[in-house]
């Protein structure tokens, strides 16, 4: 499949996605200087988060208070505080134009989805809060653009109710393993369900395309890079300036050099995965004439 201008699937360069999220704290300055340093530590997307407040918001969660840098504001406020607007938005697409990077958004709501249409996205991510939001999966699948699902806090029946959502008119989706804990134990990551996934999903799905993904939570990079030599050919992390701002995903975020190790480590680990057949290698030889005391 493609995003963009790029393939997506095994063979192809996994797609490492700096997850800015509300990480710029509503300040469009410091969003611009994310994206650059993303793309610096080799980011192949940037990807931000659109709500329409406040029926993106549980209405139990609205009026709940919150300690935020701007004082006390209750949680509507507090993510309003968080949302760019139109002309914000505008000027995060010319500049990853000009930077040479793509990027696209989780949207929470459908009038999200309207919202977003006028800047042609690449592709549109599903988070996992809203993975049973039917309207939601429909008014996504409707675009035709390629969709990222993440299945945090899902069991596999609401999966699977959520890929039928999108089907048949999606034609380009991604699967991502995640667990909807911040930040996530290691022991609750279950990275075999990247394996798994495959091979159910590819037995019982209708989709004529869809790959597998990881979308992390935890802490660090060993985790990530894992999941990519288990199969998965798109990879999501958390990205910040600096983890030590305020916020509630700037802890379990990458800083620029911790993400452009991870970006180091899953290139070579794409480079150690071969194509799986046994081979003697000329670098091997003059070694086996050394030390090989019986040649078959």
């Amino acid at each position: 499949m493609e995003i963009g201008t790029r393939k997506l699937g095994p063979g192809e360069p996994v797609y490492i996605v700096a997850e800015i999220g509300g990480n710029h704290n509503g300040d469009l300055k410091l969003a611009l200087k994310q994206i650059d340093l993303a793309k610096e530590a080799g980011a192949t997307m940037v990807k931000f988060q659109k709500r329409t407040l406040p029926d993106a918001i549980p209405e139990a969660q609205r009026a709940v208070m919150k300690d935020t840098p701007w004082g006390k504001l209750d949680y509507v406020e507090y993510r309003e505080r968080l949302e760019f607007n139109k002309a914000q938005y505008e000027i995060i697409d010319d500049h990853c134009r000009n930077v040479g990077i793509d990027w696209f958004v989780s949207v929470w709501d459908e009038a999200a989805v309207d919202f977003m249409e006028p800047f042609y996205p690449i592709a549109y991510k599903i988070g996992s809060p809203c993975l049973t939001d039917d309207g939601l999966l429909r008014r996504v699948a409707a675009t035709g653009r390629p969709v990222i699902l993440s299945t945090g806090g899902s069991t596999p029946k609401q999966v699977k109710h959520a890929i039928d959502g999108l089907d048949p008119i999606c034609d380009s989706l991604v699967i991502c393993q995640c667990t909807s804990s911040y930040p996530t134990d290691p022991t609750e990551i279950n990275l075999r369900v990247l394996i798994l996934a495959a091979l159910s999903f590819r037995s019982e799905i209708e989709l004529p395309t869809f790959q597998i993904g990881y979308s992390g939570h935890e802490l660090g990079t060993a985790i990530s890079i894992a999941a990519v030599a288990l199969g998965a050919v798109y990879l999501e992390r958390h990205f910040t300036n600096d983890k030590t701002q305020w916020g509630s995903d700037q802890a379990l975020s990458l800083e620029p050099a911790e993400f452009a190790e991870m970006v180091k480590g899953v290139r070579e680990v794409e480079a150690a995965m071969g194509d799986g057949v046994k081979v003697v290698y000329s670098s091997e030889k003059s070694k086996l004439a050394s030390l090989r005391r019986f040649m078959a």
